[in-house]
Formats: C-alpha cells, sequence, structure tokens
C-alpha cells in the first residue's frame, strides 16, 4: 500500500525526486526510471499510475473528487508530476547549458550514476538462474543495440507526435530504457523536449505581458498542438505502460528486474563520456540549429581516451555519480526505517 507524504520535509523531497526524474528524462541517455528505483519509490509510482483505470473514472464522472483523489493516491503524484513539469522549465535548462560548456565532466556524472544505479538493483537481487541471465543478456543487447542507431529525420505529424509521446513516456516507467534517446532516434527530440517547450515558455512570458499576437502565428499555434498531442501520448503511455508492467512485476517480477538491470548495462554505451558528438547537417554542410540556437544533435562516436588530466578530472566526476545513488540509497533507506 503506498506512503502518503505525511510532513513537509516529505513533500519537499518528492518534489525534489520529480525534478530529479524530469531532469533525467530530458538527457539522451538517461532514466527517470533509474531514479525511481534507486530513490525507492518506482513500485509506488507504477501501482499509482496504474489506479487511474476504470474505477478511478467512475468516481471522477460521479463527482466523488476526493474519493478520486485518495484513489489514485492523488498527493504523490500530484507532488512527483509537479517537480517534473517545473524540472522541464528549470533544472532542463541549466543541464543544457551545462553539455554545452562541460559536456565530458556531466556525462561523466551520468555514467557515475549509471554504474550506482546497477549496483543499487542488483545488489539484493537474488533469483538468478538461466532465465533470468537469459533476459538480462537480452536487455543489455537491445540496450546497447538501440545506442548505435542511427536517426530518423523529423516528422511532425500529430499522429506520429501521439505515438512519440507513448514511447518517449517509456524512461519514466522502464528503468535503463531513455525515453530523450527514442526520441532522437525517432527524429523527433528538439521539435518535442525543446522546440515546443519554448514555444509554450514564450507563449506563457506574452499572455502575462498581456501579448495575445500569438494567436495570429501559425507556426506558434502548431508548436502549441505538437506539444499538446505530445503530453497527451505521454499520459496514455504512462498509464498504459502502467498497468502493463505492474501485471509483469506481480507475475515475472525477477524476469522484469534481471532485464531492467540488462538495460540500465545496456544505456552505458548511450552515456559513455568520451564521445565525439556528430551534429546534424544541411545538404550544403552548414550546421542545422535549434530555436535555442543549438547545434542538433545527430548521434555520437565513442572513443578510449588518453590519460591526461582530463580524463583524471572525467573519473573523479564519475565517481561523484556514483557517490550520488549511494546517497539516495542510504535516504531511501532511512525513509523506509522512518515509515516502518
Amino acid at each position: 500500500m503506498p506512503q502518503q507524504p505525511r510532513t513537509l520535509s516529505d513533500k519537499f523531497f518528492l518534489v525534489l525526486k520529480g525534478l530529479g526524474m524530469g531532469a533525467a528524462n530530458k538527457v539522451p541517455g538517461v532514466s527517470g526510471g533509474v531514479v525511481a528505483f534507486v530513490a525507492g519509490f518506482y513500485e509506488e509510482f507504477i501501482f499509482s499510475l496504474q489506479r487511474i483505470n476504470g474505477k478511478a473514472f467512475k468516481l471522477l464522472i460521479n463527482g466523488r473528487f476526493r474519493s478520486f483523489y485518495r484513489y489514485i493516491n492523488g498527493r504523490f503524484l500530484f507532488l512527483l508530476l509537479f517537480g517534473m513539469v517545473v524540472s522541464y522549465f528549470s533544472v532542463s535548462k541549466l543541464l543544457d547549458y551545462l553539455i554545452v560548456h562541460y559536456e565530458l565532466y556531466v556525462w561523466s556524472v551520468f555514467f557515475g550514476m549509471i554504474i550506482g544505479s546497477i549496483y543499487y538493483i542488483s545488489k539484493d537481487f537474488k533469483d538468478w538462474r538461466y532465465h533470468t541471465y537469459l533476459s538480462l543478456a537480452i536487455g543489455a543487447l537491445i540496450g546497447l543495440g538501440i545506442s548505435f542507431l542511427d536517426p530518423a529525420k523529423q516528422n511532425d505529424n500529430l499522429i506520429f507526435v501521439f505515438f512519440c509521446g507513448i514511447i518517449s513516456v517509456s524512461g519514466m516507467t522502464l528503468p535503463g530504457f531513455s525515453g530523450s534517446f527514442i526520441l532522437i532516434l525517432l527524429g523527433n527530440y528538439v521539435l518535442l523536449l525543446v522546440d515546443s517547450v519554448n514555444a509554450l515558455y514564450d507563449t506563457i512570458h506574452e499572455i502575462l505581458g498581456g501579448d495575445f499576437d500569438f494567436i495570429n502565428n501559425p507556426e506558434r499555434i502548431h508548436m502549441l498542438k505538437v506539444l499538446a498531442v505530445f503530453t497527451l501520448g505521454s499520459l496514455v503511455g504512462l498509464v498504459t505502460f502502467s498497468h502493463i508492467l505492474n501485471y509483469i512485476l506481480k507475475h515475472y517480477k525477477s524476469i522484469t528486474i534481471s532485464s531492467i538491470i540488462g538495460f540500465i548495462v545496456g544505456s552505458l554505451g548511450v552515456v559513455w563520456p568520451w564521445k565525439e558528438t556528430k551534429y546534424k547537417l544541411s545538404e550544403s554542410g552548414d550546421f542545422l540549429y535549434d530555436s535555442s540556437g543549438l547545434k542538433i544533435v545527430e548521434n555520437y562516436r565513442r572513443y578510449l581516451p588518453d590519460l591526461n588530466q582530463e580524463t583524471f578530472i572525467a573519473i573523479a566526476f564519475i565517481i561523484v555519480g556514483i557517490l550520488i545513488v549511494l546517497a539516495l540509497e542510504w535516504y531511501g533507506q532511512k525513509t523506509r526505517k522512518e515509515d516502518a
């Protein structure tokens, strides 16, 4: 049964967890589900999402709003999702800046966090048999294989955008499966996580300033439609995946967890710190830029580093990433003991 956040401290840390999930979902190769798993609220997150079902809608239609709110574990979901939304307009912007100016060190921290996550998830897993080893290997191969695929071209067709929303949200429900990197492969990362979000930000800023000229801007209206359809697809994907995962966690928990460990191991190929970024080029060979003025990433070429000062600093940041996960684990254990 889920534990409702009781104190102000509980609520604050839940919002912080939402910030962490939102930031992780924005970075290609990093999964918000890993944050949920390591911070100790993954199963409650899945449980709460799968309560959004026929009974919940019946309560809502009958006007029993308080019962609906309690049934879906509303306080938990609201605080978590609030943190994610805030993250897209704050923490993710900071991450964009850090990746541009300190790319190696940012990827090093994430690489360390993934290593720490593998340790955290696998240390208590004891059911190692041939089928769990097999699911581990399959998960790792899929995760690694995805990291070397070439991306498709951008597509703003609303049906495809809805599909992108369903797929991209997998990173929140399936640890190790990076939804943002999947969007790169589908060709719509910039469209859906940069341009459309910036369009919403600009629109809100103009409305607060009393400027409604955006209504006559067909490009802006189209981008807002794209964001709305993407958001709807994401919500459908969240609820759908949560029901599927809740079922398989109940009936095939060992295989599911070993597959998740495999996905996370495979994702190390995406977040490998030492890589050369391949940017999209126009037909004339010039760099293509998004609406924020940043070069559009196409994929990465990975390499082994030379042993120099920069490499040793990067290794230090990998250790920092591992320590962050261990600190989250310690906090999660402390919280669970207090709740017991």
